[in-house]
């Protein structure tokens, strides 16, 4: 392998794809104006439109520590982590941010190898220090490797900022990780899709009240926006992308692609059901609800699926015995693997009720599922349902927030059981048109969509950048 440590002799012949060594060189040295050092940049900026990056972490601390971000294959971790280096060079010049990519490298002895070559480059006096490390969740076991440089001391004044596929990584790194991560005030992140604000923003003039639709079918994916965009449909290959690298991940854990298929058509068949593991293992053909179980967790693991228990009102808690739903969180997914695979407008609009309800209810969920990513809620995935003999609602979020999807036309007079099943609670009801009583109030699924309860992402085109989060508030 090739060293680093002389990097001033060194005579390079910089090619159209540029490896990791020849750029850290370039960064050493403040050569950052060429287009082929920021191939993502360079592909993200030369798009039609350009959409926010908003997870919750706006600006990286100048402190040191060790951040972890993940997200799902797709929504543009690689093009924000390539922003922040070059931001980072522009700001706190050459030498102050170096990069590696955990797709290139084959254990933790190389990553160790390979983050003390890069560490070691930097000057000793620098103000900020930042090294970026590109799907380390590629790396089996990475956190060792961190661990074992921290212990030494060789990451005191470094800012490691690592991104990777695997929500688990965050449980795992931050279980071997303790007190390894600096003081920052918040060091673990979920990368999540566009927000429907910014795609409204850009897409609702052109086309009008189908605008959300489009948006389900992006599944919040910057990528498939942009193909929505500009060729009206989302193409076959983003899906198939979206596949492979679920399918990838489960085989290489040492599980079936036959079973994990068979478990995906029993989701579908299943939503918005109440399933035991149980039942879900044995219409999947899978041997026992613990392996169901754990296929299931897998695919929570990589953001695409969270199972949903019922919520105890009087406790406040879960009931992680009783039979769950199943919901899908990432529709990139969803849509890759339904049965009947939509990749236009059309083909929604064309779907029979029952079907478009099941849709419209996991666009709700992967919104409050991406809500409580960016809020830093202590559990994300905890989206959950109440119920009890006679009525039923579809979500109540982490801080107790009720939600009510419905795909038709309903008023106050259809919530009337509310107040006395759950009183002093409100309930917002998603889809059913404008409408509020004292403690129900009725919002369409675009006005949900927008009322997300964070700052617009273009303050300057309205007159009030927090209007829209009116939507979700009781008068």
């Amino acid at each position: 392998m090739q060293a680093l440590l002389d990097i001033n002799v060194l005579k390079v012949n910089i090619i159209n794809v540029m490896d990791v060594n020849n750029r850290n060189i370039l960064f050493s040295k403040g050569e950052i104006d060429r287009d082929d050092l920021w191939p993502k940049i360079t592909e993200y900026r030369d798009q039609p439109c350009i959409f926010r990056f908003s997870f919750g972490l706006d600006e990286l601390p100048t402190e040191a520590g060790i951040i972890l971000i993940r997200g799902p294959r797709q929504f543009g971790k690689s093009t924000w982590l390539e922003l922040e280096i070059k931001r980072t060079l522009e700001v706190h010049g050459a030498g102050s941010a170096y990069f590696l990519n955990g797709d290139d490298i084959t254990d933790t002895d190389e990553l160790e190898t390979r983050v003390l070559e890069v560490v070691s480059l930097f000057r000793p006096k620098a103000a900020v220090q930042r090294l970026f490390i590109d799907e380390i969740s590629a790396v089996s076991n990475w956190e060792r490797a961190l661990k074992r440089i921290a212990d030494r001391g060789q990451l005191r004044n470094v800012l490691v900022v690592t991104t990777g596929s695997k929500a688990a990584d965050i449980r795992r790194g931050s279980e071997r990780l303790p007190g390894r991560k600096g003081k920052l005030a918040r060091t673990e992140y979920l990368f999540t899709g566009v927000s429907y604000k910014d795609f409204h923003a850009q897409f609702n003039e052109e086309l009008g009240d189908d605008t959300w639709k489009a948006y389900l079918l992006s599944g919040g994916s910057p990528i498939a926006a942009m193909e929505i965009r500009q060729r009206e449909r989302v193409p076959e290959y983003f899906f198939e992308i979206i596949r492979d690298w679920i399918i990838g991940e489960i085989v290489r854990s040492g599980r079936s692609r036959q079973f994990l298929l068979a478990l995906m058509r029993t989701l579908f068949a299943q939503a918005g059901s109440r399933t035991g593991y149980l039942k879900l293992a044995r219409e999947s053909g899978l041997a026992n609800n613990t392996l169901a179980a754990e296929y299931v967790e897998q695919l929570s693991d990589l953001l695409a699926v969270v199972p949903s228990y019922q919520w105890d009102a009087d406790k406040g808690v879960p009931l992680q015995r009783r039979p769950a739903k199943f919901h899908f969180v990432n529709l990139c997914v969803a849509l890759a693997f339904t049965p009947n695979r939509m990749t236009q407008i059309s083909e929604f609009d064309a779907l029979p009720p029952q079907e478009k309800a099941k849709w419209i209810e996991w666009l709700v969920a992967q919104e409050l599922f991406r809500r409580q990513c960016i809020a830093g809620a202590e559990d994300p995935e905890a989206i959950w349902y109440w119920a009890s003999k006679e009525h039923e609602i579809d979500f109540v979020d982490a801080r107790g927030n009720l939600y009510e999807v419905k795909s038709g036309r309903s008023g106050p007079l259809d919530f009337v059981w509310f107040a006395k099943s759950l009183p002093k609670r409100k309930l917002l009801a998603i889809g059913s048109g404008e409408f509020q009583s004292a403690v129900v109030k009725g919002i369409t699924i675009e006005q949900f969509l927008l009322a997300d309860g964070f700052p617009h992402p273009y303050p300057g085109q309205v007159d009030n950048p927090d209007i829209y989060n009116d939507y979700g508030r009781f008068i």
